[in-house]
């Protein structure tokens, strides 16, 4: 009989459920290389080297885990929080820590028997890499300029200008090294091509996209793309009383909701249907804080729909439906 495992993934740490046919274990490593090793050596130790492991799709802090599980051999299954928070609720289970969410996840497992993993292929991992340090040194450089702004000796400011300079070299660097990665992989180079077809989203922004969902085709359809994002609507309400309206789950990641910010501001204004979809709903009296929030959704609409269809930006597509 297979057992299942349930792994609750945060930042530092990794909440361990096994369920077995005589009962369940559980367990908490770092979220390290040195975790994940002592995470398969607690799984043989609980003979279940075979077992059938299930995690959130939580993007950055997940795919280290699952890639170094695959490589052990294990069965690993990578699914959408909002399958996840679905089965859940269809068991009534209303408490939430992280011990808990590793037997959910486990339990999950256990009842669908989710599909397998595929693991990235080597140039995402490579264009991931590249991206995130590219936007370190963008971080870097940003804090040493609002030190050089506020410096008043000489010798502070002249090794500040020094090191901006650096970081402009390696920035260059980078970016060069970045572009000469997409000329050996003309299928990300087309996806690139095709999403920044959308007015709106730039070279930078469809790179970021790519690199953290990595395939948006994998979705079953835009609504799950745009609960992994967590700008799916959710509604609090008890009884009469309705408490703050509606807002966004924020269940997916924040560096991906940060980097379409911009980007809707921009398509705001140059990006002919949206720039009609933000008139409608300004029409209808929706706050400056929603409508942007809204057309951050509508750019993973014509994202997905881009890339699904292999075709780029229509602007006489059609007009978006109100609902933001």
């Amino acid at each position: 009989m297979t057992d299942y495992v349930g792994i609750d993934v945060a930042k530092d740490q990794l909440v361990v459920c096994l369920l077995t046919a005589e009962g369940s274990a559980e367990s908490r490593m770092d979220n390290t290389r040195k975790g994940f090793n002592q995470l398969h050596h607690w799984l043989k130790k609980q003979q279940a080297t075979h077992a059938h492991i299930c995690l959130e799709a939580t993007g950055i802090y997940g795919i280290d885990v699952a890639q170094f599980l695959h490589d052990k051999g294990y069965p690993v299954s990578v699914v959408n929080p909002a399958r996840i928070k679905g089965f859940a609720e269809s068991q009534m289970r209303r408490s939430k820590t992280d011990r808990l969410d590793a037997a959910v996840i486990a339990a999950f497992c256990r009842a669908l028997q989710p599909e397998s993993w595929t693991p990235p292929a080597p140039a995402w991992y490579e264009l991931r890499a590249l991206l995130r340090h590219l936007d370190d040194l963008h971080q870097t450089r940003q804090q040493q300029v609002n030190r050089l702004e506020a410096a008043t000796t000489e010798l502070v400011r002249e090794q500040l200008q020094q090191h901006i300079a650096f970081l402009d070299e390696q920035i260059a660097q980078l970016r060069q090294q970045i572009t000469a990665q997409l000329s050996q992989h003309p299928d990300l180079q087309r996806q690139v091509e095709l999403l920044t077809s959308i007015p709106g989203i730039g070279n930078l922004t469809a790179l970021r996209l790519l690199a953290e969902i990595r395939s948006f085709t994998a979705f079953e359809d835009v609504r799950q793309l745009v609960a992994f994002v967590g700008l799916d609507p959710t509604r609090h309400e008890s009884g009469r009383t309705v408490r703050g309206g509606r807002s966004i789950s924020r269940k997916g990641q924040a560096t991906l909701r940060a980097a379409l910010f911009l980007p809707a501001l921009v398509a705001k204004r140059h990006n002919p249907l949206l720039r009609a979809f933000a008139q409608r709903l300004e029409a209808h009296g929706k706050l400056p804080k929603q409508i942007i929030v809204a057309l951050m959704r509508k750019l993973l609409h014509l994202a997905y729909g881009v890339l699904k269809s292999g075709q780029p930006f229509d602007p006489h597509f059609g007009q978006l439906p109100l609902t933001p």
